[in-house]
This record gives C-alpha cells, sequence and structure tokens, in this order.
C-alpha cells in the first residue's frame, strides 16, 4: 500500500489540481501539486473553529460558501486575512496529524475539485510531515500513554492537592467533559483544535486530575499512533516495575531492611521519576508553505499551545 505522504509526492510532481479523497476519513485539496487544505472526520474543520467561537453565524457561512467563497468573506471583512489564515492553519495541522499515518485505504482523486476557501495558502507535505513528527513527540513527552487521546474524559471528582491551576483550554475541558465525550469529540463541541485538547487532556493526566481507565475499556491502537508516540520516554518505569527488583535487596536472598513492608501503589496517571541522564527528544522545525509569513505563524501558533 502506497503511503499517503509518497502519493501526495507523486501529485506534487505532476502539478495535479484537485481532491484526494480518503474514504470518510478525511479529503485533501491540492492546487497545481501543491496542499491547500484538508478536511479529516476527526477534527473540527475551519468552519467549526469560525462558529463555534462566535466570529461568524452558521447561515452567514453557508452564505459565503454558496456565493463568493473566500474572497467574499475578507471583502465583508468578517474577518481580518490574519485571522483566516490562522483559522486555515490550526485546521490543516489538525487534519494532517490524523490523516497522514492513514493506511489500508483506497485514495480517490477527482480532478478539478477545490475547497471553498479555493487556493489562498499552500503547504509543503514534507514540512507537514515534520510537524506532525514534533507534535507526536511533544504529546508523548507530556505524558506517555495515548490511551488517554481515545477514551471518554473523566475528572477526578476531588483535587489531588489543595489547589491547582488550571489553562483555559484546560477548563474548558474539564466543564465541558460529561464522562462519555473523547478528546476529539470535545474539541468539536468546544470549537478547540483537536490537538490543542490533546494537550490539554494529557497534561490533566499529567497532574492527576483524571480518573484511571475503566478496565473494562479496551482500546486498539489508532492509525495515528505511531512508533514516536507509542515509545515511552527514556526516564519512565516499565509497566512491570513494581515487580522488578528493589534497589535495597540483598543479592544473596536474604531480607533488606523494611523487606516486609507493603509497596506504594503508583497512580495509573502518575507520573514516573525524572532521570536527569534521559535525552530530550529533539523539536522538528516548523512547517513551511506560501505565502512566508506561514512559518512565522506556524512559529506563533506553536508558542501559543505551550501556553495554553
Amino acid at each position: 500500500m502506497t503511503r499517503l505522504d509518497a502519493l501526495l509526492g507523486g501529485l506534487a510532481r505532476e502539478r495535479s489540481t484537485g481532491a484526494l479523497r480518503l474514504g470518510r476519513n478525511g479529503t485533501i485539496f491540492l492546487h497545481d501539486g501543491r496542499v491547500t487544505y484538508m478536511e479529516c472526520a476527526q477534527t473540527p474543520g475551519v468552519e467549526r473553529l469560525l462558529t463555534a467561537r462566535g466570529r461568524m453565524t452558521e447561515a452567514a457561512l453557508r452564505g459565503l460558501q454558496a456565493d463568493g467563497g473566500c474572497a467574499r468573506l475578507l471583502e465583508e471583512g468578517a474577518l481580518t486575512p490574519g485571522e483566516l489564515q490562522f483559522a486555515v492553519l490550526g485546521a490543516v495541522l489538525d487534519a494532517a496529524f490524523f490523516l497522514l499515518p492513514i493506511s489500508g485505504t483506497r485514495p480517490k482523486f477527482r480532478p478539478g475539485e477545490r475547497h471553498w476557501l479555493g487556493g489562498q495558502w499552500f503547504f509543503d507535505v514534507a514540512g507537514l510531515v515534520r510537524e506532525c513528527a514534533r507534535r507526536r513527540a511533544h504529546l508523548a513527552d507530556i505524558w506517555p500513554s495515548a490511551e488517554v487521546d481515545t477514551l471518554p474524559v473523566r475528572p477526578v471528582p476531588w483535587l489531588p492537592g489543595h489547589g491547582v491551576t488550571l489553562t483555559r483550554v484546560q477548563w474548558e475541558v474539564i466543564v465541558g467533559a460529561d464522562q462519555k465525550a473523547t478528546p476529539l469529540e470535545l474539541s468539536k463541541q468546544l470549537g478547540r483544535s483537536g490537538y490543542a485538547v490533546l494537550l490539554a487532556v494529557r497534561r490533566l493526566a499529567a497532574a492527576g486530575l483524571l480518573t484511571p481507565p475503566d478496565p473494562s475499556h479496551t482500546t486498539s491502537p489508532t492509525p495515528n499512533r505511531t512508533a514516536a508516540a507509542d515509545k515511552r520516554p527514556r526516564h519512565a518505569e516499565p509497566a512491570d516495575a513494581d515487580d522488578a527488583a528493589e534497589p535495597d535487596e540483598v543479592a544473596d536472598g536474604g531480607e533488606a531492611p523494611g523487606a516486609g513492608l507493603p509497596k506504594r501503589a503508583r497512580h495509573p496517571y502518575e507520573r514516573p521519576p525524572h532521570d536527569p541522564g534521559a535525552v530530550a527528544q529533539p523539536l522538528g522545525p516548523p512547517v513551511t508553505g506560501d505565502p512566508t509569513d506561514l512559518a512565522l505563524l506556524m512559529r506563533l501558533k506553536k508558542a501559543l499551545e505551550e501556553l495554553a
């Protein structure tokens, strides 16, 4: 099966214009061989990001889609070009994060088909791949287990301490959690990017603010989980760390001091001890595209995600 990034590379060499449909997973739009937009069934698109945050009404957006598209949207002044560009960047990066690793589908290319936003911005496929790898490494560094990405978000009924400090996105996730919605379902409800919500959920897990997963919930790895996301950081303990030999155990079989005392059970969402010798994961270069200010927007978005 041809990898999706390789397929996009072939379309780029042929300078193709049209839509690459990935079944029910989503669609990738190209103009003259360059990616202009991506839609993913799992993440909110630019339309949802604009309407859910109160930037536009759904009726007004439908009218623009039917008549005038992106040009009319900017002419009417409902959004500045920078605001729209930032929303498109977030939607495309979100979609790429989940679409590019997909395998087992039979993409169908429809020549000439365009997204209603048109070819206003272009994204480099190699840059998108690098940015997705950086994001997966960053998620794994915050919290090494990807199971929280697909399970319902269930906040703890009480605080693990006297107080906590939450970011705006974390607060929205806590308030919006209904014990049933997964992080990506919450992202659509909140009108937040899927990646921003995944970041918030992993940070909540690292802070001990999520309840342990229900043993009855067994999830299989999702297509977007690559080796970079599944690999635990070097400072993480193995799954059977509690069964491993303790440092104070005597090698000849004698009892060490305190050997009869029960071991403290580690919380399923407790971060393992930090290992100062662990090698930090390098961050990949930002996505590039043209116009050239897309690179600047990418750096800005990355900085904002660190604060969210």
